[in-house]
């Protein structure tokens, strides 16, 4: 597993540079979201009852944050740009995949340089539609299992129990998330490969291992990393700790590429 990552990390410090861009891509992105809910939400919060409520102002505020968010128009807007933003993320990630994994693919020959433009001019269609479907197969459980969630909601004596008894249905999810992730994963790097569906999925299973493994490894780093960030933050406040938290965001996005790397260099099998 050593070997994999070390390759994956050859790969990743060669398309450093890429790294920045979609660590800015990911940024703009979190910012434009967050300003966004920000919009309604604050102006809901903002009626909130003082420090000294009596004993009807928090449910009065609950029942009016209720109507304002569901009874009228508010929320329109924000959904049809949250709708818009989703779609622009569903277009723009498979592209920026394509050119990714076509750059893996042709850095072991060239050994310099990246080919994004390039991946995305020639792949982006078997890319794009291969995102589409594992999105689709990702959210699939949920046809079932959120009327499920909100049936034994009524029927459970305490959210706490509700919660308890939906916590297998949710790992199983999470299982299933990972597992169609791995492998519609795999099919893009057949794609941007051109070698086939079927080869690229053969190849998947063939080594499923030590896909599974460099998988876990670098999920286990990455939490790590995070528990590492969040406990400087606690012990540490002020500026050291919101330039760090700020920080993390660039170390995050390098171990997503990494892991993808890592990935690739596992399903292409080279020694």
């Amino acid at each position: 597993m050593r070997r994999w990552l070390g390759k994956g990390w050859d790969m990743t410090v060669r398309h450093k540079y890429v790294g920045v861009l979609l660590f800015l891509y990911r940024l703009l992105w979190g910012f434009f979201l967050f300003r966004l809910v920000d919009s309604v939400v604050t102006p809901v919060l903002a009626r909130y009852p003082d420090l000294h409520p009596n004993a009807n102002a928090i449910p009065l505020f609950l029942i009016e944050a209720e109507f304002r968010l569901l009874r009228t128009d508010l929320l329109d807007p924000l959904l049809w740009l949250l709708a818009g933003l989703l779609l622009f993320r569903m277009i723009v990630s498979p592209l920026i995949n394509a050119g990714l994994y076509y750059s893996f693919r042709h850095s072991e020959e060239e050994k310099s340089g990246t080919r994004m433009l390039a991946g995305i001019r020639q792949a982006w269609k078997p890319v794009v539609l291969l995102y589409w479907l594992e999105n689709a197969l990702a959210l699939l459980p949920a046809v079932w299992l959120l009327p499920m969630a909100k049936d034994r909601f009524f029927s459970a004596g305490s959210p706490g129990s509700w919660i308890r008894e939906l916590l297998p249905y949710a790992a199983g999810w999470l299982i299933w998330g990972f597992v169609v992730h791995v492998l519609f994963q795999c099919l893009q790097f057949g794609a941007v490969s051109r070698e086939g569906f079927g080869k690229a999925l053969m190849q998947a299973l063939s080594r499923a291992l030590p896909l599974l493994a460099v998988s876990l490894a670098m999920a286990g780093i990455g939490a790590a990393a995070s528990a590492a960030v969040s406990s400087v933050s606690l012990l540490w406040s002020g500026f050291i700790a919101v330039a760090l938290h700020q920080a993390f965001h660039f170390v995050r996005t390098l171990l997503s590429l990494w892991t993808a790397a890592s990935q690739f260099a596992v399903w292409r099998g080279n020694e």
